[in-house]
C-alpha cells in the first residue's frame, strides 16, 4: 500500500513540473492571436514569456529553502493552488498589462514545483526504481518546453488562446486535492523564518531578475549600447559577487554552493547548462522558422515540432533498460555526441523545408536528449547527502533554466546580425550583376501586368517582391549558423 502511494504521489508531482515547464512555451506559437485579443504589440507580447522566465528563474534556487520552511507537502500544494489562479487569471486579462503581471505570478508559483519533483525522486527511489525515476523526471523537464507550442497552436487554433491558461486548471485542482494527502516525508520549521538570510535572498533576485532581463531584452535593444541594458548588467554582476561572498560565509545560507566542491555535482551542472542551452534554443528556432520562412499557423508549426517529443517519450524505456547494462557515463556520452550529430542536420536547412525535412533531425534529437539528461540527473543528484538535496535541487535546476534563457537570447542576437550580414551581401552582388536584376524586375512586372494598370506600380511590386525574396534567403542562411 506504502509503495502504491508513493508511485502515485510521484507521479501526481510529475504532474505538477510537467504544467510548469509547459507553460514557459505554451504560449510561443500563439503570441500573434494573444496580441490581437489584447491589442497588445510585439514588444509588450513578447514580456508574456520573459515575465514568467524571470520570475521562474528567480524563485527555482530559492524553492530548496522554502521547502524546509514549510516542508515539501505545503509548499508543493501551495505553488499548485497559486499557479491554478493565476491561469485562470491569465485567462481572464482584460489588458497586455495585468496579463504580463499574472504571467510573471503564475511563473513564480510554478517554479518552486519544478526542483522539488527531483528531490523527491532522489529520496523515494533507490537502486533500479531511482534510474526509471531519473528517467521519467528529465524527460518531463525536456519534453514539456517542447510539447508546448505543439499544444499552444492545438488549442489557439481549434478553441481560444484562453485555453492555453485554462487547460491547467483540472490538473491544479487535482494537485491541491491530493498532494496534502499523498506527500509526507518532511515537516515544517517556521523557525527558519527568523533566521533567513534576507538580503542574501534579495542580492540573488538582483542577480538573477537582472541577468534574464538582460538576455530576453538585450538583442533587441542593441546589448550594452542601451543605458538600461548596461546597467541591468552591472547590477546582475555586482549583485551576484556580493550574493557569492555572503553565502560561502554565513552559517545557514539560502543556496548551498558550497555543493560544487563536489566534482560531479559541478561537471553535472556544467552538462545541464549546457543541455539547457541546446534544448530550448532549438525549441526556440524551429517555430520561428517555420513561422517567419514558411509562413506556418499555430497548429501547424506545432505539428512539425512534436516529433522530437514523440521520439524522446518512446526512448524511455529502451534508455531504462540500457541503463542497466552500460554505465550510465557512456550513455551521456552517446547523448551529447547524437545531440551534436543532430545539430549538423540541421545546417543545410532551406526555405523549403518543412516537417518531413525536419523528421529526421528532430527524431535524432529527441532520443539524444532523453540519453543526455536522464544520466545527468542520476550522477549530479546521485552523490548529494539527503540533508543538501533540496538546497542543491534547486542550484542543478538553475543552471538548466539559465542555460536555456543564455541559449534563446544567444540565438536571437545571431539571427538577426547573421540576416542583416547576409542581406547586405546580396545586395553588394546584385549591383554586380544589374543586368540579371533587371531582368528579373521586367519578368515580375509582366506577372503584374495582370492586375495593375500603370507601370510604375508595377515597378514598384516587382521590387519589393525581390526584397522580400532577398530578406527569406537572408534569414534562411542566418538560420543555419545557431545549428553550428
Amino acid at each position: 500500500m506504502m509503495s502504491m502511494r508513493k508511485h502515485i504521489a510521484f507521479a501526481s508531482m510529475c504532474m505538477g513540473l510537467f504544467i510548469a515547464q509547459l507553460d514557459i512555451q505554451i504560449v510561443s506559437s500563439s503570441l500573434n492571436e494573444i496580441g490581437g485579443g489584447l491589442s497588445a504589440g510585439k514588444d509588450e507580447m513578447a514580456w508574456l514569456q520573459t515575465s514568467y522566465l524571470i520570475a521562474e528563474i528567480i524563485v527555482i534556487p530559492l524553492s530548496g529553502w522554502l521547502s524546509r520552511v514549510f516542508s515539501t507537502r505545503w509548499l508543493f500544494t501551495l505553488s499548485a493552488g497559486i499557479f491554478t489562479l493565476m491561469s485562470i487569471a491569465c485567462g481572464l486579462a482584460w489588458n497586455i498589462q495585468i496579463m504580463i503581471l499574472f504571467r510573471a505570478l503564475q511563473g513564480a508559483a510554478g517554479a518552486s514545483m519544478i526542483p522539488l519533483v527531483f528531490t523527491m525522486a532522489f529520496i523515494y527511489y533507490q537502486g533500479k526504481e531511482l534510474g526509471l525515476a531519473a528517467a521519467v523526471v528529465s524527460a518531463l523537464a525536456s519534453l514539456s518546453p517542447t510539447l508546448g507550442p505543439t499544444l499552444g497552436g492545438w488549442l489557439t487554433d481549434n478553441l481560444d488562446w484562453r485555453w492555453l491558461f485554462y487547460i491547467n486548471i483540472l490538473p491544479g485542482i487535482y494537485l491541491v486535492l491530493s498532494i496534502p494527502f499523498l506527500v509526507n516525508f518532511d515537516k515544517p520549521d517556521l523557525s527558519l523564518l527568523k533566521v533567513a538570510d534576507y538580503p542574501s535572498i534579495i542580492l540573488l533576485a538582483m542577480t538573477l531578475g537582472c541577468l534574464e532581463y538582460t538576455l530576453e531584452e538585450g538583442a533587441r535593444w542593441g546589448w550594452l549600447d542601451d543605458n538600461t541594458i548596461l546597467l541591468t548588467s552591472v547590477l546582475a554582476l555586482v549583485s551576484f559577487i556580493l550574493f557569492a561572498a555572503r553565502t560561502l560565509t554565513i552559517s545557514n545560507p539560502i543556496m548551498d554552493l558550497h555543493a560544487f566542491k563536489d566534482k560531479n555535482f559541478t561537471l553535472g551542472c556544467f552538462f545541464s547548462f549546457s543541455g539547457g542551452v541546446g534544448i530550448f534554443s532549438t525549441v526556440y528556432l524551429i517555430p520561428v522558422f517555420l513561422g517567419q520562412i514558411r509562413g506556418l499557423n499555430a497548429e501547424e508549426i506545432g505539428f512539425a515540432v512534436c516529433t522530437t517529443g514523440i521520439f524522446q517519450l518512446f526512448s524511455v524505456p529502451f534508455y531504462f533498460w540500457l541503463s542497466k547494462k552500460i554505465n550510465l557515463r557512456w550513455l551521456l556520452m552517446a547523448g551529447l555526441g547524437g545531440f551534436v550529430f543532430s545539430m549538423y542536420l540541421f545546417t543545410p536547412i532551406t526555405h523549403e523545408w518543412g516537417w518531413q525535412e525536419l523528421l529526421f533531425p528532430q527524431a535524432i534529437r529527441g532520443i539524444s536528449q532523453q540519453f543526455a539528461m536522464a544520466p545527468i540527473v542520476t550522477l549530479t543528484l546521485g552523490g548529494i547527502p539527503k540533508e543538501r538535496l533540496k538546497l542543491a535541487s534547486g542550484v542543478f535546476n538553475l543552471t538548466r533554466n539559465l542555460g536555456g534563457a543564455i541559449g534563446i537570447a544567444l540565438c536571437g542576437s545571431i539571427l538577426n546580425n547573421r540576416t542583416n550580414f547576409h542581406f547586405s551581401r546580396m545586395g553588394e552582388k546584385m549591383v554586380s550583376v544589374p543586368h540579371t536584376v533587371n531582368d528579373f524586375i521586367s519578368r515580375s512586372a509582366l506577372f503584374f501586368n495582370r492586375s495593375r494598370s500603370d507601370q510604375t506600380s508595377e515597378i514598384l511590386a516587382s521590387t519589393k517582391l525581390l526584397s522580400q525574396l532577398m530578406l527569406r534567403e537572408a534569414q534562411t542562411m542566418a538560420f543555419s549558423v545557431p545549428f553550428c
